[in-house]
This record gives C-alpha cells, structure tokens and sequence, in this order.
C-alpha cells in the first residue's frame, strides 16, 4: 500500500495562489464521497475560503501510478481526511483544546486498503505530539470509528412541536424578543454563540460555517437561502426601569416549510440561546407567528427544557435520537486533570488503547473537584478502552449502562457508579455544532 498511495497533508490555498487546484480537487473528491452534486465553480471557492477562515488542514490519499483510461486523474484524491483546531467545553465553563475530523472519504474503488488506517493513526499521532489532549468528529456512519478509539459522547433529535392553540409555556418572559435583518447575525451570531459555549458542556467552537448559514448566506444545500428570517432576543436592560432593552442573548434562524406542507410549518435553521430564558422566550415567539401550526427543528437536545416547561408536554414529538458528538481521548492524564469533578473519590482505571496512544494503568484522586492522574501498578477498579472512557468524559454516557452493556468491567462494586457522580456536569451536555 505504501507504494501505490502516497498522503500529502496541505493547506487550501486562495484562489490566486498555486495550490488552488489541489485544494479543489480535495473539494471535489469531498462531494463525491458525501454523494452530493458536483459543485460550481462559486460554490467550491466558498467552501474553500471557509475552510482557510477556519485554519482547516486538507489530508489526501493519492495514486502514486497511472490510473486506469478515463478514470478521475491522479490529481484528485482516493482518500480524503480534514482536521481543523476549536475548543470543547467539558464542563464548569471550562474550555479545553481539541482536535477536529471531518471529510472523511474514501473512493469506494480504493477500499480495503488501510487507507483510513493510516490517515487516522498518522494524524491522530501528530495531534497528541502537538499537545492536544483529545480528539473529536461527527460520525456519518456509527460503525466506522470505535475501532480508532473515538466513543459516543452527546446525542440529538429531531422534533416537530404543535404550537397551535394547545401550545402554553408556565413561564413569565423575562427579555424581549425583535425581528431583524438576517445580516446582523454576520456579527452577533458568533456573540450569541461564544456566550453558550462558556456555558455548555459538550459544545464545540462553531466554524465560519454556521455565521453564513444563520445569516442566511449560505445553506446546506450550497448558496444563498433567501428564505431565512432572523429573531433576536434581548436579556432585560440593566436599569430595570424597561425603558430600554439589554444585550442579545439569544437569536433564532428559521424557514418557512412553503403552503404545500399540512399543517403550515416553519423550519429552525439555527436556534442558540445562550440562557434558559432566551431560549423558552425565543419559542414562545416561533409559537406565537400567525398562519403556522408547527415548528421543526433537527438539533434538538434531548433532555429538552421545552418540553418540561409546556403546560401540555404532548406538543412535542421526538424522533430519530441519534449520536452526534464522538470524542477521542488522546492523553488519559491531560484530559482527565483538565476537568473538574462534581464528587471526590479514588479509582484506578485500567485503559486499553488498541493505537497505543495512551493505554495504561492510572489512579484518579480527586479532591475539591480537582484530579491528580498518575501511572499505577495497583490492581485496577475498573477496566475499559480509551472509547469507553472518552463516552463517559462528559458525563453524557453513565458508567453503569456501559458496564451492563459489557463496555467496561467492574473488578470493585460500585466503581461505575463513582465514577458516574465523578464525572457528573452541572447541565446535560449537548453539542449544537456538526462538522
């Protein structure tokens, strides 16, 4: 394999620059594998220069022969693989550095043939001796990455909430909600976002992406979406007096679904809220638009505080609960002191690495929150894989459910359930970032 492929790591370039074409070739192969259309011209470069905005790195599998006649040309990748670096949020406002994956691909022709193998370790390698201390993607498919170590860490849903008569919140609005130009979300969006993050475990710094989508600049589908409305909500103005209105704390971008849909329904493109209160005011608004009678969102947490809050809780239908966010723990020691602890105790872990990347034996103290990680040669409490312990690492996934599932094994009773109140975060982790 080694002679008949070589990786080529890279920057994409501008388009006046000389390593355009190899970026677009990347971009391409990228589409291909994602099974979406070929892009225009327009399109590629906008990906492109939000892949520079975002300080992407483009990885490549390329043939180093001739290819077949009339097959794609050498200079388009059989593999592709892109990292960019962003911070997680791991609970109690702490932001630790990590190691972002996506586009992954390979050509379906050149399968089988340790290609992903080699991307993965190799980069995986460079990450961990650049001083990160985890790694994270969203998984197209759930069966593919398990084996690299990367475990299920937050989840989603779907939801279609029934906001006709029946829709009633128990809560008395403490802001104010306007209607505004989609652009102003080209500067508040990453204001609103940066406000939730700080707050929320599991979140995952937003790409360049999510300001144009939000804004209604681009779309999922590629290119403008003019169809894109934009709600602000205002926390309460410090004076009190309600002659004025205080910061945006919250925004929602949404559609209309178009008159051909029965019930009339509008579509959440993007809904951060970076309080409580924004966010159960920011539905009251979607509730409350005339001629509509149902609200869709895709990127719904699901422990959802609308739900709780409705008088009616039956307006809310969930579906398709899925992973979103996988994590990778890529230095046990410096991934697990970078946290803080919701309970103290003492447990010796005994994590297996089939990359070797950090197994090992380790005592995990924790006092006043607060871990001290060193190599053991103690007999262990519990014994699992770096995937099993980076699910458990955002207090998302329970000990107790992976060891009923046989995911770890428990050698002193009640270890899981220790390490299921160590782990605990002050808010159910959510990740409203795809990448």
């Amino acid at each position: 394999m080694s002679a008949e492929y070589e990786i080529r790591r890279f920057e994409p370039a501008a388009p006046d620059e000389p390593g355009y074409p190899e970026a677009t070739a990347w971009d391409k192969a990228v589409s291909f594998g994602f099974h979406e259309e070929r892009s225009t011209d327009e399109r590629m470069k906008e990906s492109i220069a939000m892949s520079r905005v975002d300080g992407a790195v483009y990885t490549g599998a390329y043939q180093t022969g001739q290819p077949a006649p009339h097959s794609l040309g050498i200079e388009v990748p059989v593999a592709t693989f892109g990292t960019r670096r962003s911070t997680l949020n791991i609970g109690f406002g702490r932001l630790l550095d990590a190691h972002l994956i996506t586009g992954v691909t390979v050509r379906t022709s050149h399968r089988r043939r340790g290609l992903l193998r080699r991307m993965m370790t190799e980069d995986l390698a460079l990450a961990k001796a650049a001083g990160v201390g985890i790694a994270a993607l969203t998984a197209s498919e759930a069966s593919i990455y398990g084996r690299f170590g990367f475990g299920v860490a937050t989840a989603e849903q779907s939801i279609t909430v029934d906001t006709s008569a029946k829709f009633k919140l128990a809560h008395q609005p403490v802001g104010t909600v306007e209607v505004a130009d989609p652009e102003v979300l080209l500067e508040l969006a990453p204001q609103v976002f940066a406000q939730l993050h700080a707050e929320q475990p599991g979140s995952i710094g937003r790409q360049e992406f999510y300001r144009q989508l939000a804004a209604g600049k681009t779309s999922r589908e590629g290119g403008p979406d003019t169809k894109v409305k934009v709600a602000l909500h205002y926390a309460p103005a410090e004076t009190g007096d309600g002659s004025a209105v205080g910061t945006v704390d919250g925004y929602v971008s949404y559609r209309f679904g178009g008159w051909d849909k029965t019930p009339a329904t509008m579509e959440i493109v993007d809904l951060v809220a970076a309080t409580p209160a924004a966010y159960l005011e920011l539905w009251q608004y979607l509730a409350a638009i005339d001629l509509v009678e149902r609200i869709t969102w895709n990127e719904s947490p699901v422990d959802n505080p609308l739900s709780w809050a409705l008088v009616d809780a039956r307006c809310v239908a969930a579906s398709n609960p899925r992973d979103l966010l996988w994590l990778r723990i890529l230095d046990v020691r410096q991934a697990l002191e970078a946290r803080q602890f919701a309970a103290d105790g003492t447990l010796v872990l005994r994590v297996t690495d089939e990359l070797g990347l950090t197994a090992g034996t380790f005592s995990l103290e924790v006092q006043g929150g607060t871990a001290r990680v060193t190599v053991s040669d103690e007999a262990p409490d519990l014994h699992l894989d770096i995937a099993a312990l980076s699910s458990i690492y955002l207090g998302a996934v329970n000990p107790v459910s992976l060891a009923a599932a046989n995911k770890l094994r428990e050698h002193t009773a009640g270890a899981a359930f220790l390490l299921a109140r160590l782990f605990a975060v002050e808010r159910p982790a959510h990740c409203l970032t795809h990448f």
